[in-house]
Order: structure tokens, then sequence, then C-alpha cells
């Protein structure tokens, strides 16, 4: 019986040090972006106060207006949305194609290409923006969305991705069982890959919107026009131009942050499940 006791309490103990760096570390994660609320809501003038605000304050009618003011908010985030979404819907069908085609056929210097494309991984991305930027001069593509779109639309990354899922996930079986049904190797694609490799779509599909979403550099160097650009880049012009102040800005931060934020609690099911399935497999 005292040896139950002990165990009990064991456990206990070990749930309740579990439950406590949980939520600690959740406490310290999500602090930042409360800060960010907070500061929103305050003038500038008590914006950086000592000791710092721990609760919202009555600037956020002003902040707002300044904002509103020196920001087309809602041009930009239609930019931002529309660009991430075309992006993410390329990169979604192309990286599977090319998935497809790494996953289930052999071809003459299929390894040596796959290689050459992994290698790609380690290239940094900041030693590719002048020539990016002079391919896009030549091209005519400064000053419109192209740039941000059909680069990424088959970037290694995804394939990669999706290569190995459909590798795994995808039975070589069924297609040789679709291909005697008379089916076509674009409807191959289309009616059994993609709906059997619907969770590492939903994975790469994430990605791809977050990553867009917050693409930053590539929107400053090839949308100069503001009217044109992406939300973040907007709101970095705000700060630089400093005409609307830390309330506004902060503000416009936590408006950026609310699609991607949308888009999490939406599909993290489908994330974790995915992540889930493809241990399982593996």
């Amino acid at each position: 019986m005292r040896v139950t006791n002990i165990s009990g309490y064991g456990l206990f103990f070990k749930r309740t040090l579990t439950y406590f760096f949980l939520i600690l570390f959740t406490i310290i994660f999500l602090y930042p972006l409360y800060n960010t609320m907070v500061l929103a809501t305050w003038p500038d003038s008590k914006s950086f106060s000592t000791p710092p605000h721990f609760w919202f304050g009555n600037g956020l009618k002003d902040n707002w207006i300044r904002l509103f003011t020196h920001v087309k908010l809602f041009r930009n985030m239609f930019n931002s949305i529309s660009i991430a979404s075309i992006s993410t819907i390329l990169q979604l069908f192309f990286c599977t194609m090319g998935g497809f085609a790494f996953a289930m056929y052999k071809f003459k210097g299929k390894e040596a290409l796959f290689k050459l494309m992994i290698i790609t991984f380690a290239i940094p991305p900041a030693l590719n923006i002048i020539p990016f930027f002079q391919i896009i001069i030549k091209l005519g593509w400064y000053n419109t969305w192209l740039p941000l779109i059909i680069p990424g639309a088959a970037n290694a990354f995804g394939i990669f991705l999706m290569s190995q899922y459909i590798k795994t996930s995808v039975p070589k079986d069924l297609l040789d069982a679709a291909r005697i049904d008379g089916l076509s190797e674009f409807g191959i694609l289309i009616k059994i890959i993609f709906p059997l490799a619907q969770s590492g779509l939903y994975i790469l599909g994430i990605l791809t919107f977050i990553g867009s979403w917050n693409e930053f550099l590539s929107v400053l160097i090839v949308l100069p026009d503001v009217a044109k650009t992406t939300l973040p880049v907007a709101i970095k012009i705000l700060h630089t131009r400093n005409v609307g102040g830390i309330g506004s800005l902060m503000l416009g931060n936590v408006i950026a942050v609310i699609p991607l934020t949308l888009v999490l609690i939406i599909f993290s099911k489908k994330i974790i499940g995915g992540i889930v399935e493809g241990a399982v497999k593996g």
C-alpha cells in the first residue's frame, strides 16, 4: 500500500512539473505577441514608460487613425493574401507533380538530378539577390507580382517534401491498376496522387503560405510601389518614414499576424495529423 502511494505521488509530481514547464514556456512564447497588442493601445508618449505596461491603454483609436492615414492597409493586405494564395496554389500543384515524378518514375539521370536539387538547399538566399534582380529587370517583371510567384512555383524543398511523402503513402500497385483501367498519367496525378497525399499537401501549403506572407527582402527589392507591395513591407515603410509612431506600428503588426493565426487555427489538426501520419509510415 505504501509503495502504491509513493508511486502515485511520483506520478503526480511528474505531471505537475510537466504542466508547470508547459505553462511557463507558453507564457514566454506568447508574451511578445501580448506585449505588441498592449503597445498598440497606448499613445506614443506612454509606450515605453517605466515600469512597462501590462494592460491595455486608451490610445487605440488614435493609433488606428494614424495607421490608416499613412498606410493603405486593406490594399496591402489584399496584396499579401493574393500573392500568398497564388504562390501556395501553384507550388502545391507543381511541387506535387515534380515529387510524383521523382517518387514513381524511373528515368536516366534521376538520382543525379535529385542530388543536385538537394544541394541547392545549401545556397544562401542572400547570394542570389543580385542575379535575381538582374533577371527580373531583363524579363520586365520589375514592380509586378510575378517575381514573387513564378520562381517559387516549383522549388526544391516542396518537390523533396512531396516526393518523400508520395513514396511512402501511395502504393505503386494502385498506379499500375489505374493505368490498366486506362487512366492517363495526368489523371493519376489528379485523381489518385492529390487525394492520397492530402496530409503532405496541407503541411506544404501552410509552410508556403506563411513563408510567402512573411517574405520581406524580395518584396522590398521588386515592388517599390507602396500600393502594390505587401503588408509587412508597408508597415516597415511606415516605421522607416517615422510618420506613424510606435503605437500605430504595433497595431499594424497585430493586424498582419491575424491572417496567419486564423490559417494555423483552421488547419492545425490537418498539420498535426500529417506529421503523425508521416512519422508512423516512416
